[in-house]
């Protein structure tokens, strides 16, 4: 059977990454890349792996990239530290590359959680994301945030979940949103986009319609509800960052 590696990155993330890591116990390696934690993730992850390895903030995708460059096996999987691997998933992946399948990759279904509930709608599910290919074949995009991979090669899709405990809460919703609007407000006002009264105005209206009613989040109670209210303040922010940014430029209207 081709050796899997598994790719964490982390910072103080004491409080999720045991159960990370002991959904990819069985894996042939695991790595996991720090960038400074202050609490005890450096100390659990020892528990479970002597590749901890400490690489200074460079970005996500740069992070990631650099997790993955240090695994040795013939498959690597990339993970969060809030994420992972179902028991169905990981029969799914050692059954897949037992087959020594064509694919370069493959595109994991994920099942996002918030407040401890399953989001079902909203967009939230299945949420695919490309994280399982071939050492050489895989690498994450050079963006500032919402970083997505990208293989040379043909990928698959598995059927089994990838579980994914996102916003421990509303107030770690809006203090990541307010970290991830400031990455996408510089990248997009870099490359002069955004920031217009259309983005003001039109996108959180559509982002929150989008979710609660076209991607039936009102099919979740409450959650989606606040959900789609939390991305559409997410996407007013982001765009008001823009603008102000631009402003300082001289390339809109203050």
């Amino acid at each position: 059977m081709p050796s899997l590696s598994v790719a964490v990155i982390a910072l103080n993330e004491e409080e999720r990454i045991r159960a990370c890591l002991e959904s990819v116990a069985w894996a042939d390696e695991t790595v996991v890349v720090d960038s400074g934690s202050s609490d005890k993730t450096i100390e659990i992850a020892r528990e479970f792996t002597d590749r901890v390895l400490f690489h200074a903030w460079t970005g996500y995708s740069a992070q990631k990239n650099f997790a993955l460059a240090q695994c040795r096996g013939d498959w690597l999987l990339s993970l969060d530290a809030d994420e992972r691997v179902s028991d169905d998933l990981r029969e799914e992946i050692a059954a897949t590359l037992v087959a020594a399948p064509r694919e370069a990759g493959f595109f994991l279904p994920r099942q996002n959680f918030f407040q401890g509930r399953w989001v079902r709608h909203g967009g939230w599910y299945p949420d695919y994301q490309l994280r399982l290919f071939r050492r050489g074949l895989g690498t994450f995009r050079d963006t500032a945030v919402h970083e997505s991979a990208r293989v040379d090669g043909p990928t698959g899709r598995l059927r089994a979940p990838l579980l994914h405990q996102s916003y421990r809460g509303i107030a770690d919703f809006v203090a990541r949103a307010d970290r991830y609007s400031d990455l996408a407000a510089t990248e997009l006002a870099a490359a002069g986009r955004g920031g217009s009264v259309p983005d003001l105005l039109l996108r959180p209206v559509w982002r929150f319609i989008s979710m609660y009613l076209l991607r039936a989040g009102f099919l979740d109670g409450w959650r989606g509800l606040i959900l789609a209210a939390l991305y559409a303040h997410y996407v007013f922010l982001r765009a008001a960052k823009v603008r102000e940014l631009r402003a300082v430029r001289g390339e809109v209207r203050s």
